[in-house]
């Protein structure tokens, strides 16, 4: 076996500092892609406020991008970031400007008071024993396969079965929900091409053809709204303010697109890490009581969702006394944010029981991930039953890495099972 797919690889030289001006997103340096965390060390030191281009930020140190996220003035509204990337009017601009994820008050607050009283801690302690038997089926699976893959044989097909389940979509209808979910999510790039552009557009279609009819269904048949996501959004709180039918929609998309991509990175970045970590592997197979802090770890080390984005609708002052003028587009480096030295000691270090751990992955403040507990059940008992069964798994050829540079993570995961 290769010695690379066992011991961890060599830390990339950080890159010069003359490099460090010309440092963009839209084309991101060779090498970016695999390890970005280099060129982070290298922007924090150097140019922690970093100039994107006209009124747009880059901002890589841990206590600004917290600051930014608490600060009232930092809008996520996309309305004037979408129109001329996706085109005003377009399925695309409508959906990511409806969405929960993408809105400000009132229609945030609106959406989310209904979504978290969906997802209480009773409704996610619901969840376990029905997540529990869907890994152990996935792992069965998994163990009779001849060159199992942990990203499409295992951590993909987790969160579309959870998500699925929290909206009662049947069993049989699930099959597009996550190549629809990859095109919608794989055109919030910094630079997609047109043919991801169009990609999107006609998910974002076809998804909105599928919602209308469950949602008509539901309205007919509605479920126990404690237990279904789709009832509570359709009927809305008791006497309270219900949602319009794109607002619906739009927001039914994006709770069936929100745990794809980062629960599926979750486990596989978080997997590989240990893989390549093999101490820390050991660790955790030898004492599963470390699980919780384990994958609060494994969320700091590789962030599935690398990049944020706000807007600052007046002038925000961050912590070393900068300023970020009002109408700049302000980039959240939360990857680079998860490596700062100045929030995490030794942070290039894998440690499965690392406390204190303010990591950043699921965002902070208002806007943090509504589903972060549930993501992080799915984390906990996918891993910790894996690591159960093949205490000695590791790499077993070149893992794929997805291309992209907003969201980490894997295309293809090789594995030996031990």
């Amino acid at each position: 076996m290769d010695t690379a797919s066992v011991h961890p690889a060599e830390p990339t030289p950080e890159p010069t500092p003359a490099w460090i001006p010309a440092f963009t997103l839209t084309q991101p340096p060779p090498g970016f892609v695999d390890d970005p965390y280099p060129w982070y060390a290298a922007l924090r030191r150097h140019s922690p406020v970093h100039r994107l281009g006209p009124a747009s930020v880059l901002l890589t140190r841990h206590e600004d991008v917290m600051a930014v996220y608490r600060d009232p003035a930092a809008s996520s509204d996309k309305q004037r970031e979408f129109a001329p990337k996706f085109g005003d009017g377009t399925p695309l601009f409508e959906h990511h400007t409806t969405s929960l994820v993408f809105s400000d008050p009132p229609l945030h607050t609106r959406v989310r008071r209904l979504l978290m009283g969906a997802l209480n801690q009773r409704a996610i302690a619901r969840m376990e024993s029905g997540l529990v038997a869907l890994v152990d089926g996935l792992l069965d699976r998994l163990g009779h396969r001849s060159q199992p893959d942990l990203i499409g044989d295992f951590a993909a097909r987790i969160p579309v079965e959870v998500i699925g389940n929290l909206l009662e979509v049947p069993h049989a209808e699930r099959g597009p929900l996550q190549p629809w979910s990859l095109a919608i999510l794989s055109a919030l790039e910094p630079a997609p091409s047109a043919a991801v552009l169009a990609a999107g557009h006609a998910a974002v279609q076809d998804f909105l053809a599928y919602l209308r009819a469950l949602v008509a269904h539901r309205r007919e048949h509605p479920l126990d709204p404690e237990a279904d996501v789709l009832t509570r959004l359709i009927q809305g709180e008791v006497g309270g303010e219900r949602l319009s039918e794109t607002e619906l929609l739009h927001n039914g998309i994006f709770l069936l697109n929100a745990g794809h991509e980062t629960t599926t990175n979750l486990i596989g970045n978080g997997l590989h890490a240990l893989m390549t970590h093999p101490a820390e592997l050991k660790r955790l197979a030898t004492d599963p009581g470390l699980l919780p802090t384990a994958v609060e770890e494994l969320l700091r080390f590789e962030s599935p969702l690398q990049l944020n984005n706000r807007l600052a609708t007046a002038p925000i002052t961050l912590p070393g006394g900068e300023v970020i003028e009002a109408g700049s587009f302000v980039t959240l480096g939360v990857g680079a944010a998860n490596r700062d030295p100045a929030a995490f000691a030794d942070p290039d270090r894998l440690d499965v029981g690392r406390k204190p751990n303010a990591q950043l992955a699921f965002g902070h403040g208002p806007h943090a991930c509504a589903g972060m507990n549930v993501a992080r059940l799915e984390a906990r008992i996918a891993i910790g039953r894996l690591l159960a069964r093949w205490p000695a798994i590791e790499l077993d050829g070149e893992p794929e890495r997805d291309p992209r540079v907003r969201f980490r993570g894997f295309r293809r995961l090789p594995v030996r099972l031990g």
